[in-house]
């Protein structure tokens, strides 16, 4: 099939949409709201994690099981996920995917969600603290 079917959106569209109804932080902003209290998820998979290092209490869900890991009524769900008000920062790689997932994340109730304008990366770059990787 050539085109794209009627009523389907691009991966831009979708990104555009989902960063319109969430509030996306820079990991400065980030690291002061984990300092008040907020969850930092990272969502990488461990070969991410592995190569690029991680972020010292972040707690790890990778991003095929943030849903149920966060959802205040799963059986799953995280003893971090304490209700509908938890202040839940997601990171990714580059700020893509958590846009995506924090969105997920403020269709199930967490309307406090938010993402890492540049993700992991830009963490980095920011000189904040990491654990193993290149930068470390």
């Amino acid at each position: 099939m050539s085109g794209r079917p009627p009523g389907a959106r691009s991966i831009d569209q979708l990104l555009e949409e989902a960063r319109s109804r969430i509030t996306r932080i820079t990991p400065a902003q980030a690291a002061e709201r984990v300092a008040a209290g907020a969850v930092l998820v990272d969502i990488r998979p461990q070969s991410q994690r592995e190569a690029e290092g991680e972020v010292p209490g972040a707690v790890v869900v990778e991003r095929n099981h943030l849903e149920w890991r966060f959802d205040p009524e799963s059986d799953a769900r995280l003893p971090q996920a304490t209700g509908y008000d938890v202040d839940v920062v997601v990171l990714c790689q580059e700020g893509y995917t958590s846009s995506l997932a924090a969105d997920a994340l403020r269709s199930l109730g967490l309307a406090r969600a938010s993402d890492v304008i540049g993700g992991h990366r830009a963490w980095v770059a920011d000189g904040l603290p990491t654990t193993g990787g290149p930068a470390a």
